[in-house]
């Protein structure tokens, strides 16, 4: 039994068929099978039924599977550990934020942290919609914190840190602004909704909360979209910390949409279980896990 063997048993299962499995490890598919077929040999039974089109695992491959999960986690573990007994201060860590949460609470940390490895340099950018999963996915980050929103959860560890509340508002000029009345999605429909546009490319494109068939401006950015809503021309989700001085002069009021309540998005860490964590990244984790980011 190899370690390889145990990591195709795992792409096979978390892509469901051996080509998916194949092309995630950049291996021949016939390879991955050859794998498999050596690994059923000398336990003595087989892992998949392979009656079905999509390969299934046996009664027998469950219970093997739940071992091998473990392993592997533990294999990982391992691997962040030694990384971190020979790692001196990375000399950059990437940390990518959804732009709906506040900045305040992450630079304090960031603060502490960066006087604490005054060596490393610390790489800040917010991202919107899908935009800090693509740079995490893609190697650009170390971490991310956003919401789970088509994460791959199989390849990826999470933490909570906090919980964002995205409300719909409008100027108080704007047409359907009568807070005592709920609208009707049909209603809306006549009315321009702003939308942010994400930056991670159509891959992962995480629009949220868009009224289908209805009026739509998109900007880049929530600054953008909060002085299109305020003067009037259109009516959108905005993160409550953002407006929050807004709501309390009436230069903003909440709506009542039919089918489109305040969202409460809860916000994670996020890092790549393939990726060993250094020092400073791991004081980063360590430190996120233990303070949390609310709506400020």
């Amino acid at each position: 039994m190899t370690f390889d063997q145990l990591i195709a048993l795992d792409a096979i299962v978390a892509s469901g068929t051996f080509r998916a499995a194949a092309d995630r490890l950049n291996k021949a598919q016939s390879a991955v099978s050859h794998q498999i077929k050596k690994l059923e040999d000398e336990l003595g039974f087989d892992l998949f039924s392979r009656d079905a089109y999509r390969p299934r695992l046996s009664p027998e491959g469950e219970v093997f599977y739940r071992e091998v999960t473990r392993v592997l986690e533990q294999v990982n573990d391992l691997k962040t550990v030694a990384a971190g007994l020979r790692s001196e201060q990375e000399p950059l860590v990437s940390i990518v934020i959804t732009a709906t949460m506040p900045l305040d609470p992450i630079l304090t940390l960031l603060g502490e942290v960066g006087r604490a490895f005054p060596a490393t340099h610390i790489k800040l950018v917010t991202e919107m919609m899908g935009g800090p999963l693509a740079r995490l996915m893609s190697g650009e980050a170390d971490l991310i914190i956003a919401g789970l929103d088509d994460v791959p959860i199989d390849e990826v560890e999470t933490r909570p840190v906090g919980t964002i509340t995205i409300r719909p508002v409008a100027s108080p000029a704007f047409p359907a602004a009568d807070p005592a009345r709920v609208k009707s999605r049909r209603e809306m429909q006549s009315y321009t909704q702003v939308v942010v546009s994400g930056t991670g490319g159509k891959e992962y494109d995480q629009s949220r909360d868009l009224l289908s068939g209805g009026q739509r401006w998109t900007v880049s950015d929530f600054q953008a979209k909060i002085s299109i809503i305020k003067a009037g021309l259109g009516w959108g989700g905005i993160p409550e910390h953002l407006i929050r001085d807004e709501l309390k002069t009436g230069a903003l009021v909440p709506l009542a949409i039919e089918g489109y309540p305040p969202r409460h998005t809860e916000i994670f860490a996020i890092r790549r279980r393939d990726r060993p964590m250094g020092k400073v990244v791991s004081r980063i984790w360590d430190d996120l896990g233990r303070g949390g980011i609310q709506d400020g």
